[in-house]
């Protein structure tokens, strides 16, 4: 129930425009690196003087015209360029349907390919996110097109999907990010209990760090860390075949740690105003990402601000359900 909550909060746009124009005034920035790319490269090289690498995500939500996804494209190419230019080590996360995957195909097939190319000429990793199963195919296609002309492209596996073992075999020679997944979908095609997505995730981790090219593993469970851990100990697996993922804000601690530790550590540093989709997908992948972050983000306006849009969500979803009764 918790996990459907906060999925209907992140596809909310009346809350999403009201965090756009509030939410950083009332602690967000504890999860989001900056509203710029100025703030957004200084907290890179914060993170960057203790070893630790970022992944830059331009936040957005609700692409629909080509306008908007024109200026989310010049945004990313923007970033690409202020990542070389200040020699930061970082590289680029993308959501297709921020570049037009839901206004035209091909629209944002020339989009992305723009970005993939100028990342290239400075030898960037461009990271094509995965969203949820009514964009896979179009993504993969996306993927697969890209591929074929450049090398510095890489996806995300979802453990939860009954096909993730066949997507991770089929990409292989890529860099693969894993990860449990974050979107609410049918039975007949995820996983929906929490002990079958683990296993699942660990079977598709151990896999491709057998046999992948490279592979971000992206997790605050420290139970899967701990496995990973041993898993690449018994196997000999050396530290530049793998990194671990986590996002900006949570778990700073153990990032520290494991970056002291000697792993290769990257932080998922999302930027913009646009952040309450991407934070109400964080708490439904994993909702104990709200205890990570509870002393870090939120302080008495943040929760009241989030008790708010529950309580809008939840009203919303009665008044729809009287609806359709009365009109029975």
């Amino acid at each position: 129930m918790l996990r459907d909550l906060f999925i209907g909060l992140s596809k909310n746009q009346l809350l999403n425009a009201a965090a756009k124009n509030y939410g950083l005034k009332l602690g967000a920035q504890n999860v989001v690196a900056g509203t710029t790319i100025e703030e957004t490269i200084e907290s890179i090289k914060e993170l960057n003087r203790f070893g630790i690498s970022a992944t830059v995500d331009n936040l957005g939500e609700f692409v629909f015209k080509e306008e908007e996804a024109t200026e989310a494209k010049l945004q990313i190419l923007n970033v690409i360029q202020a990542i070389h230019d200040h020699q930061v080590d970082a590289h680029i996360s993308l959501k297709p349907t921020q570049v037009g995957l839901d206004i035209d195909f091909d629209f944002c097939l020339e989009n992305v390919r723009e970005i993939v190319a100028k990342a290239a000429q400075y030898d960037m990793f461009v990271n094509i996110d995965m969203e949820d199963s009514s964009h896979m195919d179009a993504t993969l296609k996306l993927v697969d097109l890209l591929s074929a002309d450049y090398e510095n492209v890489g996806t995300v596996i979802q453990a939860y999907l009954h096909d993730a073992q066949n997507q991770v075999e089929k990409y292989q020679h890529m860099r693969i990010r894993l990860v449990k997944g974050a979107y609410k979908e049918p039975a007949d095609i995820a996983y929906q209990n929490k002990s079958e997505i683990d296993a699942n995730y660990i079977r598709i981790i151990e896999w491709h760090l057998l046999n992948g090219k490279f592979t971000s593993i992206a997790t605050h469970d420290h139970d899967i860390i701990n496995h990973v851990k041993q898993f690449v100990k018994e196997h000999s697996i050396t530290n530049d075949k793998f990194e671990i993922q986590m996002l900006y804000g949570f778990r700073r601690d153990m990032q520290l740690q494991l970056a002291k530790e000697g792993y290769n550590f990257c932080t998922y540093v999302p930027f913009g105003k646009d952040w309450y989709g991407y934070f109400m997908r964080r708490l439904a992948e994993r909702p104990q990402n709200l205890t990570l972050v509870f002393k870090q983000v939120f302080n008495k306006k943040t929760n009241t601000i989030l008790g708010v849009a529950a309580g809008a969500f939840l009203v919303g979803r009665l008044s729809k359900g009287k609806d359709k009764k009365d009109k029975r």
